[in-house]
């Protein structure tokens, strides 16, 4: 499949989505949005992991201003294309990781923060800057942040809209990691492998447990706990697992 607005690689198990449009910052287009849930909803199989990226200095700087058609109707595109793109991403088959190159600013954050785990090279930034154009966050903004950084955190970040370092964001606890510039696709490309060869089915049930924790009693939790272990335990990736370290050797996930 071609896309015009992404580039779509597989190598070694690992699905890299690239945003592609530098000149523009990556800004996020209707051709862009459907690409990407188009490629997420078509991961190639023997894939077991995704990663989204930018190409040039910038992760994605959000919507395209110019796009004058997507903001006839903000409701509309939200719904019709923000949305199937979001979903693909929290709903994909495979862990996610968001490799944030650069800024990633307003639905460009958001987008970063969809993903399962969040890496940023050191020069990279996050704002959201929807209300220097007199907007709320959305693409899931308002749900993500205020889980991930507390309510007053969320909160200061939105109103004020003042950038946030990668550093920042770690030691924030929006993001997983940071990376130095020099480092930064080779730690990318080690998360990315590490997952690829890990239990797909396990990374899969984890990402279920943490969902469903955000509206969860500690009593439903221990359910949903205990349906989702009751399910690997049945699966060849928990006998290999056990077997692997009875004998004192690396496992070799199937995913299965």
């Amino acid at each position: 499949m071609s896309y015009q607005s992404i580039e779509f690689e597989v190598q070694d198990g690992v699905a890299t989505i690239s945003l592609n449009r530098p000149e523009v910052m990556n800004a996020l287009s209707s051709t862009m949005r459907r690409e990407i849930a188009a490629a997420m909803g078509a991961l190639p199989e023997g894939v077991r992991c995704a990663v989204i990226t930018g190409k040039g200095r910038a992760f994605c700087s959000g919507q395209d201003l110019g796009d004058k058609a997507s903001a006839a109707d903000l409701e509309a595109t939200l719904r019709d294309e923000y949305e199937p793109m979001l979903w693909s991403i929290r709903n994909a088959p495979v862990p996610v990781i968001a490799a944030v190159n650069g800024v990633a600013a307003g639905a460009g954050a958001n987008l970063a923060l969809a993903a399962d785990v969040v890496i940023a090279a050191e020069s990279a930034s996050f704002i959201q800057a929807f209300t220097k154009i007199g907007l709320l966050p959305d693409a899931g903004g308002t749900y993500i942040l205020p889980r991930s950084i507390g309510m007053a955190r969320a909160a200061g970040a939105m109103l004020f809209a003042d950038k946030i370092s990668a550093r920042q964001a770690a030691d924030w606890g929006m993001i997983w990691e940071t990376a130095p510039d020099g480092e930064f696709a080779d730690r990318v490309a080690a998360r990315a492998r590490h997952l690829a060869n890990g239990p797909t089915t396990a990374f899969l049930a984890v990402r279920e447990a943490l969902a469903a924790s955000a509206v969860n009693d500690l009593e439903a939790q221990l359910r949903v706990e205990a349906r989702l272990q009751g399910g690997l335990g049945c699966s060849a990736d928990f006998t290999e697992g056990v077997d692997a370290f009875l004998e004192k050797r690396a496992p070799v996930f199937t995913g299965r």
